[in-house]
C-alpha cells in the first residue's frame, strides 16, 4: 500500500474513498477523461455502501435501496488529474429525504491539497415493480446518517 493511501486526509463530515485511475481512463493528452469522473464517483459510492451491506452481487440486490436512479449529475473541473494512480473522492450527503438524496463530492489529490473537480449527484429510490419513487428503508437511513453534512451554525 502506498504512503499516500495510508496518510488519508481527515474530513469533518462525509467519507473519503480512494479510487484508482487506470491508463484506459486517460484521454489522448494523458489526463483523466471527463466522462470517467462519473464512473469513479460511482465506484467510490458503491464501495462505501457495499462495505455496509447494501450492494448488488450475483444478480441480486442485498437491499431494496440498491434500486435507484440518478436524477442529476453536475461537475465543475478545477485542475486536471494527470496520469494513473490513486485519487481521493470526498463525498457527503446534503440531504436524504423520503425517496431522494443529494450527494456533493470533491475529487482531490490523496494528500487533500489539490481539488480536481467537484459537483453534485442526485438520486431517487425506485420501486422496481412500479418504477415510481419509493421510500428508503430504515437501514439506508441509518447508513446515510453518517454521511450527512451538519447544518451550518448560525453566526
Amino acid at each position: 500500500m502506498s504512503q499516500a493511501i495510508v496518510d488519508q486526509p481527515a474530513v469533518e463530515f462525509g467519507h473519503v474513498a480512494h479510487v484508482t485511475v487506470h491508463f484506459d481512463d486517460l484521454d489522448a493528452f494523458g489526463l483523466l477523461h471527463n466522462s470517467r469522473y462519473a464512473v469513479l464517483l460511482e465506484r467510490a459510492l458503491t464501495g462505501y455502501w457495499a462495505d455496509r451491506g447494501v450492494s448488488y452481487q450475483a444478480g441480486q440486490r442485498s437491499a431494496p435501496d440498491v434500486f435507484h436512479a440518478v436524477r442529476e449529475f453536475t461537475i465543475a473541473y478545477q485542475a486536471p488529474v494527470t496520469g494513473t494512480g490513486p485519487v481521493a473522492v470526498h463525498f457527503w450527503l446534503d440531504y436524504f429525504n423520503n425517496s431522494s438524496a443529494r450527494y456533493s463530492y470533491r475529487f482531490q489529490s490523496t494528500d487533500g491539497r489539490t481539488v480536481h473537480a467537484e459537483g453534485q449527484r442526485s438520486i431517487v429510490r425506485i420501486d422496481p415493480a412500479t418504477m415510481r419513487p419509493a421510500p428508503w428503508t430504515d437501514t439506508a437511513r441509518a447508513i446515510a446518517s453518517a454521511l450527512l453534512r451538519p447544518a451550518p451554525a448560525d453566526a
